[in-house]
């Protein structure tokens, strides 16, 4: 595969980006950036530095001031947190409950798109997943995914996420209630809503193993490629 590309792949919360992005992105030997651990880790520095969602200005000297990377790691990938490895912390329940707030303030995501569009210029192939990668982060992307799923369906995959990592703070009917104020929050919020790219490739995954949406978005990739 000669030609590079990049390929934003979008949705709403637990409709499982990250974990498509990081296969798609390994099966092409592509640099795979996740820009919602990059809010999550925003919000756990801030939740530890008590600063509240509406204080702009602190958010956005504290987004400046972190260093947010990645590393390879047993599943698949580290986050570091200015050092530290928080790849379990910001997947908490706590984190998941407050990320929306956090991640809609505009000062915020300017940073981070800032951030996050500096990873795409060496050239090399990139798979990005979030909220507003077609729309915002990588507009031009040659492959736009919009990946989503029922809220029953993603409430069950993250519960089962959780029991499978010992969380135990939220029972199935409140994670799936959450999921539903997070798609409202997050489709409604003032800056970069969660809408699908007008060119974007709608995929709902609710019926789907992992093995056939992978399947659909590399045929969609080999489309654009060929």
């Amino acid at each position: 595969m000669s030609k590079v590309i990049q390929v934003a792949i979008d949705g709403p919360a637990s409709s499982g980006k990250s974990t498509i992005a990081k296969k798609i992105a390994k099966k092409l030997a592509y640099v795979y950036l996740d820009t919602g651990a990059m809010y999550r880790a925003i919000t756990l520095l801030a939740l530890d530095g008590h600063i509240p969602a509406e204080d702009a200005d602190a958010l956005k000297a504290l987004a400046e001031a972190s260093e947010i990377t990645f590393e390879p790691g047993e599943n698949g990938q580290r986050v570091l947190v200015n050092g530290q490895d928080q790849s379990e912390a910001i997947r908490t329940d706590r984190i998941s409950k407050e990320v929306s707030a956090y991640s809609a303030v505009s000062e915020v995501r300017q940073v981070l798109v800032e951030k996050q569009r500096a990873y795409t210029q060496n050239g090399q192939g990139v798979v990005m997943d979030g909220r507003d990668i077609g729309t915002v982060v990588l507009p031009d992307a040659e492959v736009k995914i919009f990946l989503t799923a029922s809220a029953e369906e993603r409430g069950r995959r993250r519960f089962l996420e959780n029991q499978a990592k010992g969380y135990s703070e939220m029972n199935l009917e409140d994670l799936i209630e959450d999921i539903k104020r997070r798609d409202l929050y997050d489709s409604t919020r003032e800056d970069s809503p969660l809408v699908p790219a007008d060119d974007a490739v709608m995929l709902d995954s609710s019926d789907l193993t992992l093995d056939e949406v992978e399947d659909s978005i590399l045929a969609e990739i080999h489309r654009v490629i060929a």
